[in-house]
């Protein structure tokens, strides 16, 4: 487990944006549950979650479709939590950073490490604002 210390600033660049921490299973479960349109974010410790994931969340979050709500699990520190999230992926692989997009308690989109790292912060926020159109743009 990582050094809560240490991890705590990588935690605050989301929740600065407004993202509810979910540190349990329980509140993993019940945000999933919840009907309305949301981005859950896997969190990381590795440089393209500094870099890319995190950066390119930010961008995506000033996109006139964004979903409704902002969550986020710490891999590598919020064990239980991130593997209950998972759960919720269903037969999509482990990865971290990630970003699952979920609407009506449904994953509807997923951004998986392979496409977040070697890109830019730009990039990846592009790509969540074009899942954001593709899911919210008629709601």
């Amino acid at each position: 487990m990582y050094d809560p210390e240490l991890v705590q600033p990588m935690r605050d660049e989301l929740t600065r944006l407004g993202a509810e921490e979910l540190l349990t299973p329980a509140a993993v479960d019940a945000w999933v549950a919840d009907r309305k349109s949301g981005l859950l974010v896997v969190n990381s410790v590795c440089g393209c979650a500094a870099g890319m994931a995190r950066p390119g969340v930010a961008l995506a979050l000033q996109d006139p479709h964004r979903p409704q709500r902002l969550a986020t699990v710490f891999a590598g520190q919020d064990r239980e939590a991130t593997a209950r999230a998972r759960q919720h992926f269903g037969a999509i692989p482990p990865s971290s950073p990630s970003m699952a997009l979920f609407q009506d308690g449904q994953l509807v989109d997923f951004l998986p490490r392979h496409r977040i790292e070697g890109r830019s912060a730009e990039d990846v926020g592009r790509d969540l604002a074009a899942m954001f159109a593709q899911h919210f743009a008629g709601a």
